[in-house]
């Protein structure tokens, strides 16, 4: 049994790395199902065991790079604490406005294909969204149950989890307001935007003042100091 699953597992991985190659050549739009088998030298049936569209099979390719980055890898790794949550704040603040400030041709794609899945059935950005819940969720929450019961926060509502998309989704519709070229708004303040924002989110989670001024604006360790490679 264990040999069967051993070969699904590499299998599993040998469509991954075929369709990293297609997706990359060809971008999403120019990537079918039967180009990755092909590439992968099976059947698209088969693909289909494995992976059921091609957009489970770009949100598991996503996710997997999201794990692969050390810095998101090593905060995954950080004891849960208020100093954990923050930094895990600042580093989902800092990937969004980034990546949306000068974005490369996949990262364009990327954001493209969220809003799209959006305004269509919404399939890819579900999958991702259940990806992203999965990694990061459970760092969130259990970092700010300590917060809380260090007296470093309040509670805000009844959902930990939600406080988390909520700031989520904050950073996202950030993120497209300065995807174009023009971006559609000019925040005042651009220089403390990224701290404006952190405060901002902080403070809605129900961090009390003296936990942020605390924690805010310190310097991150060197593994950290990359913004974490949260999937828009």
């Amino acid at each position: 049994m264990s040999t069967l699953r051993m070969t699904s597992d590499l299998r599993r991985e040998l469509i991954l790395s075929a369709a990293k190659r297609c997706f990359a050549r060809n971008g999403f739009a120019g990537t079918t199902t039967k180009s990755v088998a092909a590439a992968a030298s099976i059947s698209e049936g088969l693909l289909f065991k494995h992976f059921p569209t091609k957009a489970a099979l770009f949100a598991e390719i996503l996710a997997a790079e999201c794990e692969a980055d050390p810095a998101f890898h090593h905060l995954l790794e950080l004891k849960p604490s208020t100093e954990t949550l923050v930094v895990l704040v600042r580093g989902m603040v800092a990937h969004f406005l980034h990546a949306s400030g000068t974005p490369d041709q996949q990262e364009e794609q990327r954001w493209r294909l969220m809003i799209t899945s959006h305004l269509d059935d919404g399939e890819f950005a579900r999958l991702l969204y259940d990806k992203i819940g999965g990694l990061i969720g459970p760092v969130f929450k259990s970092s700010l149950e300590r917060a809380l019961a260090a007296g470093d926060a309040s509670p805000v509502g009844r959902e930990p989890l939600n406080l988390f998309w909520f700031a989520h989704h904050t950073v996202l519709m950030m993120g497209l307001v300065r995807l174009p070229a023009t971006p559609c708004l000019d925040y005042a303040g651009a220089k403390d935007l990224e701290r404006q924002v952190c405060e901002f989110i902080l403070r809605g989670i129900g961090l009390n003042a003296a936990a942020i001024a605390a924690h805010l604006d310190r310097e991150l360790p060197p593994e950290l100091s990359a913004p974490a490679r949260e999937s828009a």
